[in-house]
This record gives C-alpha cells, structure tokens and sequence, in this order.
C-alpha cells in the first residue's frame, strides 16, 4: 500500500489540495498527517477525499474543536504520538520527534514533523521520516509499505521528468494560497 504523508499544513488549504489530489491520483490507501493543522478548514479539505487518515496534533493546533473531530473522524488519532500497524509494519506517528524519542521502541518507521523541512535519518536501526512542511512549498513523502521505500518529494524533485512521468502529474498545476 502506498500511504501520503505530510505536516505543517498550517491551513494552506491549496497545497493541502494539490497533495491529495496527487495521493488520490495514485491510489494511497492511507494518508498520515504529523500535525500542526491549525484549523478545522484544514482538516475538512483532507477528509473530503475519503482517504483513511491517522494524525496527531502540532504545537499550532489549540482549537479544541479540532481535536474533538479529529477523535470522531479519523481511521486513528491520538493528540501526542500514535502507533499503528499497516501490512504488518509498526508505525509511529508525532510532532516533534524530540517529545516521542522514548515511544519509538519496537517501530519499523516513525513519520514526524514541526521543522518545515524534509529528513530522513536512522535512530538504533529505526527510520525516522520528516515529511517537510505544506505551508509555504510543496514538501511530503510517499512511502510505500510493500517495499518500505520512502520518497521525500518537493518541488524541485516534483518538476523532474522522472518524477513527472512516473506519477503523471505536474506541481505547477497547484493554485496559490487559498
């Protein structure tokens, strides 16, 4: 299955979008949000593309009404860290990897946020993935559970041929902020 992953949206209601009309393009069969949503218009934009979502909240999520839906409308949810299992990977999503550092035993990914930039790194054998940030630019990751590949993505990569012919699609093709 190949999941979406992406964060700090911070309400950029087009770029969130343009990423989910990319993930529905390509058939995800989930998306992971690593928080910092900001606002209920965010979080509505994801849900109306039917795709099971599994999230946490950011430090730039305190509307309380957020998280209330959050608990009634995701496939899973939990305000700090969550830990799910897809296709027999154990999967651990945060914010800030800083606060969930204890949490990550026993996880074959961890999928986190906060920094606005994209990272991947190993932590005692375990993948840490920083999707990057939707607020300003295009930035998210496609990883897919059948082969355990991440593929960060950003607007740069996004406008090679490879990229463009492999997934059919072209970030140019986004609105501005809305």
């Amino acid at each position: 299955m190949k999941i979406v992953i992406f964060g700090d949206s911070h309400n950029n209601i087009a770029n969130i979008k343009h990423v989910m009309g990319f993930a529905k393009k390509i058939k995800v069969g989930a998306v992971i949000h690593t928080g910092d949503w900001s606002n209920i218009k965010s979080l509505d934009t994801v849900l109306n593309y039917n795709i099971p979502l599994y999230t946490v909240l950011g430090n730039a999520d305190i509307d309380p009404n957020l998280s209330r839906k959050l608990k009634i409308y995701s496939k899973q949810f939990n305000e700090d860290f969550l830990k799910i299992e897809i296709d027999n990977l154990k999967i651990g999503i945060c914010h800030l990897i800083e606060n969930c550092k204890l949490e990550i035993n026993n996880l074959d990914i961890v999928f986190c946020g906060h920094y606005h930039s994209q990272k991947e790194w190993e932590v005692e054998g375990i993948k840490i993935i920083r999707p990057g940030a939707l607020e300003n630019k295009i930035e998210f990751a496609i990883f897919d559970t059948k082969t355990k590949m991440v593929e960060l993505i950003n607007e740069n990569v996004y406008k090679s041929e490879i990229l463009s012919t492999k997934y059919e699609t072209n970030l140019n093709d986004r609105n501005t902020k809305s």
